[in-house]
């Protein structure tokens, strides 16, 4: 098993963006918030990394904290950082670990389309993190 947390607030994979090369052919590229996040990810996975990428399905698990909301009163924030109250705002779960994803190719595994079984959720909490656990399947 392995196991890390990414720290600071989590960055959602943004929609590819638009634009011209210097020969006029149109180019996609990541929105460079997602791109560092994927970068900070793949930095933090590496000090993980096994000797050799991991083959064969894998079992993904990831907790996503987002910072704690500002407006709320104390009640609730003791609240949301119990787990009784649970994110429901955009971003959704599935553009976090996208990105995620991403960032493991050629770090911990060769492709993420190794990925046969991933749980994902959002959490609150004051210090705004990633968790990933991934697990080798037999």
């Amino acid at each position: 098993m392995i196991q890390f947390t990414v720290l600071g607030e989590p960055v959602a994979q943004g929609r590819p963006r638009a634009g011209k090369s210097k020969n006029g052919k149109t180019v996609l590229y990541d929105p460079p918030k997602s791109k560092g996040f994927k970068q900070y990810v793949g930095l933090v996975a590496s000090q993980h990394a096994p000797s050799e990428l991991l083959e064969g399905p894998l079992s993904v698990k990831v907790k996503v904290y987002k910072p704690s909301l500002k407006s709320s009163s104390k009640k609730r924030t003791a609240e949301a950082e119990a787990g009784l109250f649970r994110p429901v705002t955009k971003p959704d779960v599935d553009n976090y670990v996208k990105g995620i994803k991403d960032a493991l190719n050629k770090v911990i595994w060769n492709d993420d389309s190794q990925v046969v079984e991933l749980t994902v959720s959002k959490w609150y909490s004051a210090k705004p993190r990633v968790e990933v656990q991934i697990m080798e399947l037999s």
